[in-house]
């Protein structure tokens, strides 16, 4: 018997993409595969006659050979006759067509997915802290609330007095194995149990704590040592501290995040300091010693004379410790210098000498209260 042109066997024009034939052959092997259709005699052998057609048509140097050829550029070795659809050898094909049937079917070369010993989740908790105990470093206690074994039914998920029992789907096992025959081969397709969602047990009366879960959450306190140096958005990692595992699997860790307060002296720049002294015209002007205060104690500076308005000096190691090796970071005293809002004649006079002296032709604004006498007086 002549055997049908392989694009009439799918179904498909000459001009098909690889996706069209794709398509083809996929619908063809749901609808004749021997497993779908038991009563149908003919069904092995439409099977292996859609399997043959879609084998050249999806290789682009075969179905360039069996365009121009037709089947005569086939011999008799290029397919497996003898065998259901030619798959009885693994190595005359590429793993392209298996994919296409595992695909269609859902199963797998006895591909095992029970659910085994999950790792717990991460926790995360937020801690606040002040710049002083950022930089030297502080013991805090922190409240956490996390999943842990149920005290009620110690972790079984039962009620007291009771325990689990052997899932009748899977045996205890946790896994279902469904077995399909594709010709005279079989594939083994291995699934978590839904019965008992790969636990192995089934719970017939849960129990009231933990509703089942043998898990409930609790309230714990830690104590979290905060090493000096941190910084806003450091992460410190308590290994074991998050959620517990499932199934014996090991429990997460648990983080703690750093955010400092501001501070109402200082401005944090990495390890520095920023502190903004204010200090008068008169200082800036004929120089001065002030006090500058440091996160421990205050320190004496000495303020240059002439010193401008933005100048800054530096205290040397008197900032935040290097979290990562010896020594700390300096504070840098920026010079605010503060001009007076309400002054008295006195001052105003002397201010006026002084512009005199230099040279300055200044014009105030303001006349002051003995020259808005004088207006008001006619004087």
């Amino acid at each position: 018997m002549a055997k049908r042109d392989y694009y009439e066997v799918l179904g498909v024009s000459r001009d098909a993409t690889e996706d069209e034939i794709k398509k083809a052959f996929r619908k063809l092997a749901r609808k004749y595969h021997p497993d779908v259709n038991k009563d149908d005699k003919n069904a092995a052998e439409k099977f292996k006659e859609i399997n043959e057609a879609y084998e050249v048509l999806r290789d682009p140097d075969k179905r360039a050979r069996y365009d121009q050829f037709g089947h005569a550029g086939f011999g008799q070795g290029d397919f497996n006759g003898g065998n259901f659809g030619g798959f009885g050898n693994f190595s005359d094909f590429g793993g392209g067509l298996f994919d296409d049937i595992f695909d269609i079917f859902g199963g797998g070369f006895g591909q095992s997915r029970r659910k085994g010993p999950t790792r717990g989740a991460d926790l995360r908790y937020d801690l606040e802290i002040t710049l002083e105990e950022a930089a030297f470093g502080v013991e805090k206690e922190v409240k956490i609330f996390r999943m842990e074994s149920c005290k009620k039914c110690d972790g079984s998920g039962a009620k007291p007095g009771t325990s689990p029992k052997t899932c009748p789907n899977c045996g205890g096992t946790g896994q279902v194995r469904r077995v399909q025959n594709l010709g005279p081969m079989q594939f083994t397709n291995v699934t978590t149990c839904e019965n008992c969602g790969g636990r192995g047990n089934i719970i017939d009366e849960p129990c009231p704590e933990c509703h089942g879960r043998g898990q409930s959450k609790v309230g714990r306190k830690l104590k979290v040592k905060i090493p000096a140096g941190v910084d806003t958005g450091s992460r410190l990692r308590m290994s074991g501290e998050g959620e517990p595992g499932e199934l014996g699997g090991p429990p997460g860790d648990l983080y703690i995040i750093i955010r400092a307060k501001p501070h109402k002296l200082f401005v944090r720049e990495g390890d520095d300091l920023i502190y903004e002294a204010p200090i008068s015209f008169v200082q800036a002007a004929l120089g001065d010693e002030i006090e500058v205060p440091t996160l421990e104690e205050k320190v004496k500076l000495r303020i240059p004379e002439g010193t401008q308005p933005g100048t800054r000096f530096r205290l040397k190691s008197k900032g935040i410790p290097h979290i990562r090796g010896y020594g700390r970071g300096d504070i840098h005293v920026l010079i605010n210098v503060v001009i007076p809002k309400n002054m008295n004649e006195k001052q105003r006079e002397l201010l006026i000498k002084f512009a005199e002296i230099s040279g300055e032709d200044v014009k105030p604004t303001s006349k002051g209260l003995f020259g808005k006498m004088k207006d008001a007086f006619g004087v």
